[in-house]
């Protein structure tokens, strides 16, 4: 399914920009997200969501495909699994900024896959979640950007002179493959987000049925185990 929304923030594009392709930074403001670690190009964490009693965990990695800094267009494909076993999703994100004058315009297309009990809520329920979460992610970046102050960089001191001395004969190194190293980020742990409090009471009747039959379901394994 194909999710679209787009929000505003008063901010130069330059500094959207550069913030939004900043996983470290921008992860916190997505609710239940939680970065983890980094090898190389590749972004791993979680992404928690409850639904009435039960929380799901999917745990997997993204990547930009895509990021052109001319054009303020980025492409962020992204994987992850049920750690229960219970489904799991993959999505390509498309983030593109314009500038207006007095801020920037943020378009964020989605193109989600998912399986398991999730996919049941189908998509007019997950456009309603999708919706209500980007409004929450941008007033979360409005306030990182509000944080952000200009750098003054220290005067650059000209090196001192180094004496002259005699050439030795000096061993050239010898270049060797260096393994990528994984790098973890040391994060707090994401709240998860309860869909049920995202989608809103005009949706709460179709999420009912499936509240209750997961319900059901955990109950008959606790009874059978």
């Amino acid at each position: 399914m194909e999710l679209s929304n787009e929000f505003d923030v008063d901010a130069p594009i330059d500094v959207v920009w550069k913030v939004l392709t900043d996983l470290e930074r921008i992860a916190p403001c997505l609710p239940g997200a939680q970065l983890q670690e980094v090898e190389g190009d590749e972004f791993r964490g979680v992404v928690k969501v409850r639904v009435g009693p039960i929380t799901a965990q999917y745990k997997g990695a993204a990547s930009f495909v895509e990021r052109d800094g001319d054009a303020h267009r980025a492409v962020l494909r992204a994987e992850g699994r049920d750690t229960r076993g219970a489904g799991n999703a993959a999505a390509d994100i498309t983030a593109e900024m314009v500038s207006t004058g007095a801020g920037t315009k943020v378009t964020v297309t989605t193109d989600l896959k998912v399986t398991g009990k999730v996919a049941q809520f189908g998509r007019g329920v997950m456009a309603d979640v999708s919706r209500k979460l980007m409004g929450q992610f941008a007033e979360n970046l409005r306030g990182l950007l509000q944080q952000d102050e200009p750098v003054v960089e220290p005067a650059r001191q000209e090196p001192e002179p180094v004496p002259e001395s005699v050439d030795e004969p000096v061993d050239e190194p010898v270049d060797e493959p260096v393994d990528k190293q994984v790098r973890i980020i040391d994060a707090p742990e994401a709240e998860a987000v309860d869909l049920v409090g995202a989608a809103g009471a005009p949706v709460l009747k179709r999420l009912l049925p499936v509240i209750v039959a997961v319900v059901v379901l955990v109950a008959v394994i606790i009874v059978f185990v």
